[in-house]
């Protein structure tokens, strides 16, 4: 099937025109494709990362840097800013938000989309009790997915008030009612449930300021670290099925970037999200938002009923 690469949107050229945007942890993945469509909505995006093209992070990729996100961000119709970022730091993001005022005087939109931490998964939480865990791995996935939100959120927030609608995002794995099932080790379980309980708690403090605080989630995303995993591309991803079944139902990063583009331009997004947990197939079929290759796959609905309700579905149900 032809690739559809023109994002649904919402009326108007470039709705987020004079937006001003911070997607935090955007070297690759879903991050990279958020500041992307961003972009192609006209907003000016500063996008941070920790790989560069002279330095790789500990995640240990050099094919995804930060430079070439804010080229991205550029190329699609929106002013790209990548700005090398640690946001464990917290003098390094300081200087960051400090740049941002200093440029813009404001924030209009925050999406904290930090992790790194897939290295750590593989040999120190897949099929280990959280004891077995080694401490230091253990507390490092904490840091990675938890205090560098929270780092980030400290910081920005002050800046992000003084938005006419703040929105502050909050990206990770699962939705709150996936999330009710325990998700395997104890360091894992946190890092992916506490960005949902800090887009609750932040929701109620931006409400007077008539924002929102939403936490999204993609569903199977075929980011460039999975791909790269099954040894596959983008152009024959589904290869990968006969090595894992449950690919069939993948989206690429660019459909819950797509969807939360289209959130970002929506003028009654605080009445409608705010607090809220939401997939990018909730948001997609809200919006009427599509994946590159024209689906709308609800990944979490398929794993619901087929992995925990008993229902033989295939994926092209779910698409």
């Amino acid at each position: 099937m032809n690739q559809d690469t023109t994002p649904s949107r919402p009326a108007g050229n470039a709705p987020l025109a004079g937006r001003i945007a911070l997607v935090a942890g955007a070297t690759r993945g879903a991050g990279r494709a958020l500041a992307a469509e961003l972009g192609r909505l006209g907003a000016t995006v500063y996008v941070t990362g920790r790989t560069t093209r002279t330095r790789a992070s500990e995640v240990g990729r050099t094919a995804e840097t930060i430079e070439e996100t804010g080229e991205l961000v550029t190329a699609a119709g929106g002013i790209g800013l990548a700005v090398p970022t640690d946001h464990l730091e917290e003098e390094q993001v300081r200087a960051l938000v400090a740049r941002i005022e200093r440029e813009q005087g404001r924030l209009d939109i925050l999406i904290n989309d930090l992790w790194g931490g897939e290295h750590l998964l593989v040999k120190s939480v897949f099929g280990k009790k959280s004891w077995e865990t080694p401490l230091a791995d253990g507390l490092r996935i904490l840091e990675l997915g938890v205090r560098s939100h929270v780092i980030t959120a400290a910081l920005a927030l002050p800046l992000l008030v003084r938005s006419e609608a703040p929105l502050h995002v909050e990206v990770t794995d699962g939705t709150a009612a996936s999330n009710r099932r325990y998700r395997e080790n104890l360091f894992y379980d946190l890092a992916k449930t506490a960005p949902i309980r800090i887009a609750f708690g932040l929701g109620e403090e931006l409400a007077e300021y008539g924002g929102a605080a939403v936490a999204v989630t993609p569903g199977f995303m075929r980011s460039e670290q999975m791909l790269a995993h099954f040894g596959v591309s983008e152009e024959n991803w589904r290869d990968a099925v006969a090595q894992e079944p449950a690919f069939a139902i993948a989206e690429s990063p660019h459909y819950l970037a797509r969807a939360v583009a289209a959130m970002a331009a929506d003028p009654d997004r605080a009445a409608r999200w705010n607090r809220k947990s939401v997939s990018s197939a909730d948001l997609a079929r809200a919006y009427g938002v599509r994946d590159v290759d024209g689906s709308q796959p609800n990944a979490w609905a398929y794993f619901e009923d087929t992995r925990y309700g008993g229902i033989n579905g295939s994926a092209d149900e779910y698409r």
